[in-house]
């Protein structure tokens, strides 16, 4: 499963991903740091990469529907530090593979994950 990991995110979240098996980028190593939420977001679809992120600007379900993305998963932490962020990232992976929410867009804090799932069709 490949992964984008928004710039608000650091190598730890990366390392944290790998080890659990998944390809991951981060958006300020490939130079896209500073770039409007639309052109990173442009990138993540064109890769087909399930983006991880901070950003409550990705929690609009309504400009973010499910099904028509790779997935969001947005961490939650009750505060911002690398080391909150990255207890909650290691509560979603201790709960679920992250296969499990593509096409999804999952808001996760440090006590659990909500996750908006693409509308089923009338043969699935």
């Amino acid at each position: 499963m490949l992964l984008k990991l928004d710039e608000n995110l650091g190598r730890s979240h990366v390392e944290i991903l790998r080890k659990a098996g998944y390809e991951t980028d981060r958006v300020h190593d490939q130079g896209m740091s500073g770039w409007a939420d639309s052109a990173v977001w442009k990138r993540v679809c064109d890769e087909g990469r399930f983006f991880i992120t901070l950003d409550l600007d990705f929690a609009d379900v309504r400009r973010y529907k499910p099904g028509s993305h790779p997935g969001i998963l947005l961490l939650r932490a009750g505060n911002r530090s690398r080391a909150a962020v990255f207890t909650v990232l290691q509560r979603v992976l201790n709960e679920c593979r992250l296969d499990s929410l593509l096409g999804c867009l999952a808001v996760a804090d440090e006590i659990h994950t909500r996750v908006r799932r693409p509308p089923q069709t009338a043969d699935g």
